[in-house]
């Protein structure tokens, strides 16, 4: 069955525009909360959101359409994404919330939905609730004292700061430390920061002031440059860069240099695996992450497991296998030991505690390896099928021929945007810049 809603992290689109308007958000609470109600005792659905203004809209949309199916919604208010996958299991509901968009600008919004043991759902139970959507749903609604009611709920931020500060061992302080940590104006504003001020660290905070309308607006992880003029003015030990719905991080060493996820799950598996604590041998990354990482892995004897782009197929893989350490180059890092999903703050403190065992540097104890000379492009394209046209096909076919064994090309659309991304990764990046800028070219004569 193709999909008409859900991609590969939820629904997302344009706020107020389909699929992203009040009335579909309404429907997927109805078609969600039929899909999950699973005895006769009364449901519950905790809703987290982001910082974006029309997070008011859908989340009240949604409030309709699950207290409509007969259950009872828990409000969380603006909360990162993990710690809603968290609350999910700590409050016992039957499903999870996240109204956000991540890291797209706050003109977008987007629907995540997290089963009762905190895991992003399957493509199974999205196809189920797909149907659902399309139905009418009139005569499986709750009525009468069924009809669900809906409460905000307290002191969730101090859970989620608390389950934090628990993922480092009891007497590890931060004490010492000049953190800059950039919140990108989204939703780990409030919670970030306290949990490094309540580590011991000097905490400079930046994108901490959210108006609705600037998350993700030249701050955070998708924009780092004020966060690294910040490390450099006043001399942080390290810079941390959320996005809008606090799921994935990127670093600024003390030089001013980005770190990215590829570096920080080379750091987290050779130092887990020194430590005995690195499962099943290996980690799980995805097709984008650089060949650089997978050769420094394979000499210390660690594998690299690939999937598809997505951090749920990151987590599906490392649940099926057993591996405890998985994510993405963009940051999405998956610490299975402590959660479900992507967290970008519990992934920043396993760093923070390396550095303070080992007393180096950020760049000393993030730089594991170099990089192999990647380059990666979109392009935008109005429909159909760019890539199955037959110009297309043979500068794809043509660039895999001359990379050889020794280099990697990934064609792709997007599940989130109307993109074709293309990337390829050598030795020569002349070479690969080459082979890049060929396919970009074939796909522009087509995907106008």
């Amino acid at each position: 069955m193709a999909r008409k809603y859900f991609g590969t992290d939820g629904i997302r689109g344009a706020a107020n525009r389909h699929p992203m308007t009040a009335e579909v958000a309404m429907k997927v609470g109805m078609a969600a909360g039929i899909a999950f109600q699973r005895g006769s005792y009364r449901h519950r659905v905790v809703i987290g959101k982001d910082t974006r203004r029309s997070s008011y809209m859908i989340e009240n949309a949604m409030v309709a359409g699950f207290t409509a199916a007969g259950m009872d919604v828990f409000l969380l208010g603006p909360m990162p994404t993990p710690a809603v996958a968290m609350l999910t299991r700590s409050l016992r509901a039957d499903i999870g919330v996240m109204i956000s968009a991540s890291h797209n600008p706050f003109e977008d919004n987007g629907i995540k939905l997290f089963g009762p043991d905190g895991y992003k759902l399957s493509d199974e139970i999205e196809l189920q609730i797909e149907r659902l959507l399309d139905e009418d749903l009139s005569a499986r609604l709750a009525f009468g004292d069924r009809i669900g009611r809906a409460k905000r709920v307290d002191g969730v931020h101090d859970r989620y700061i608390e389950f934090a500060k628990r993922t480092l061992p009891r007497d590890l302080s931060l004490e010492g430390l000049r953190v800059a940590i950039d919140c990108a104006n989204g939703a780990g504003y409030r919670v970030a920061p306290e949990v490094l001020w309540e580590l011991g660290a000097e905490v400079v905070k930046l994108g901490v002031d959210p108006d609705g309308i600037n998350i993700n607006a030249n701050c955070g992880s998708t924009s780092p440059k004020a966060l690294i003029a910040k490390v450099n003015e006043v001399r942080a030990d390290i810079g941390i860069a959320l996005d809008g719905d606090a799921d994935r991080v990127l670093v600024v060493d003390e030089k001013g240099e980005i770190v990215d996820g590829d570096q920080i799950m080379a750091m987290i598996a050779e130092t887990w695996q020194q430590d005995g604590r690195l499962a099943a041998g290996g980690i799980v990354a995805t097709i984008m992450s650089n060949l650089g990482l997978e050769r420094y892995l394979g000499s210390k004897n660690i594998e690299l497991a690939r999937t598809k782009v997505g951090d749920r197929y990151v987590v599906e893989h490392m649940r099926e296998h057993g591996y405890n350490v998985g994510g993405e180059q963009s940051g999405h890092i998956v610490l299975s030991d402590f959660g479900t999903t992507g967290d970008g703050l519990v992934s920043a403190l396993q760093i923070l505690a390396v550095v303070k065992r080992q007393g180096g540097t950020v760049s000393d104890v993030c730089r594991r390896f170099v990089p192999v000379p990647q380059v990666l492009k979109n392009i935008r394209f109005a429909g159909g099928e760019p890539l199955e046209r037959p110009s297309v096909q043979d500068a794809i076919a043509l660039g895999r021929e001359r990379l050889g064994q020794g280099g990697r090309l990934v064609i792709r659309p997007s599940g989130t945007e109307p993109l074709i991304r293309v990337m390829a990764e050598g030795d020569d990046l002349t070479l690969v810049s080459t082979v890049v800028d060929d396919i970009i070219g074939a796909l522009r004569k087509v995907a106008a």
